[in-house]
């Protein structure tokens, strides 16, 4: 489907003010961005609109590059409606449309989705080789017939955030810097895969593997205190993820012990919210020092958990 046939399908009834971007984790500075859209929308009268490309295009751009991502495009499409943007639009980045000259793919934008205002993040460019720069645009606007306007970074203690610092405080395993970034707690979401025995009959709890949706970005390998919200409500709970080196190196997993429940999870949908870091992923000499090790883990975590609002 080309470019122009897909936003066919989004043509809205109004006149549009629209922000362009991938959006991936929707953080503070996305949100940030969007709260002005929608007060300048208010203003102007306009519908307000969101564009979020999917994939992320550095991994069309430059093939063989994978960007982890903190959400995938339809938790982004759904997160940003639930913040009441009316129009929200997945487009498809390819090959071509990055091929694409700034000046043809705002006459998508004014011709497809009646847009007569845009409002851009810092440092925003956007067509061939970046030319769409904010000044390219301001020309083309004053051509076609919309505005343009910019806002500034969005920091924190002078740092500016960005997905990509989300995505590098993950690597660290700095789930608590990543929570502030964005606003609320990294999560991740899936079906719960296998049910560990194991895990019950060492710690007297569930112990439920999480298989999350592919190419997401992962916190460093250790151990969590973590919210998990599962069909039957919200519960504490400590998550590893890692190896599992006390057992064998086997493949990487994203491991959950559930306090205080019952019952079966067996391929039920689970989402963990991370809210910090207990400690390393580490290695134990026998099944039990790593039992008393995971109870020593289970009261940090109800500790933490206890603090957390």
């Amino acid at each position: 489907m080309t470019s122009a046939c897909e936003l066919a399908r989004y043509t809205p009834g109004a006149t549009t003010l629209l922000t362009l971007g991938v959006f991936d984790g929707v953080h503070a500075g996305h949100l940030s961005l969007i709260r002005t859209l929608q007060q300048k929308a208010v203003e102007r009268a306009l519908l307000p609109g969101v564009v979020t490309f999917s994939p992320h295009p550095s991994e069309v751009i430059r093939p063989g590059e994978t960007v982890p991502l903190l959400m995938n495009v339809e938790e982004r499409v759904q997160f940003i409606t639930d913040l009441g943007i009316p129009l929200v639009v997945p487009m498809t980045f390819t090959r071509e449309l990055s091929s694409y000259t700034p000046e043809r793919f705002v006459q998508l934008l004014v011709e497809h989705l009646r847009m007569v205002g845009l409002i851009l993040g810092p440092d925003f460019s956007l067509g061939r080789d970046r030319e769409g720069t904010l000044a390219t645009l301001e020309t083309l606007g004053t051509r076609l017939g919309f505005t343009v306007e910019s806002v500034p970074p969005f920091t924190m203690d002078g740092v500016v955030v960005s997905s990509t610092a989300i995505r590098n405080a993950l690597a660290a395993g700095d789930v608590m810097t990543a929570r502030r970034m964005l606003g609320r707690p990294y999560s991740l979401s899936g079906p719960i895969t296998t049910t560990s025995r194991r895990g019950a009959s060492v710690l007297g709890v569930p112990t439920a593997n999480l298989d999350p949706a592919p190419g997401r970005a992962l916190p460093r390998n250790g151990v969590y205190a973590t919210i998990a919200r599962v069909p039957n409500g919200q519960f504490d709970s400590v998550t590893n993820i890692g190896h599992r080196p006390t057992f064998g190196h086997g493949e990487r997993v994203v491991e959950t012990h559930i306090l205080d429940f019952s019952g079966h999870l067996y391929g039920a949908s689970m989402t963990i919210e991370f809210i910090s870091r207990i400690r390393d992923e580490a290695t134990f000499p026998d099944p039990g020092a790593l039992a008393n090790q995971i109870k020593r883990d289970v009261e940090a975590a109800r500790r933490i958990l206890r603090e957390h609002v």
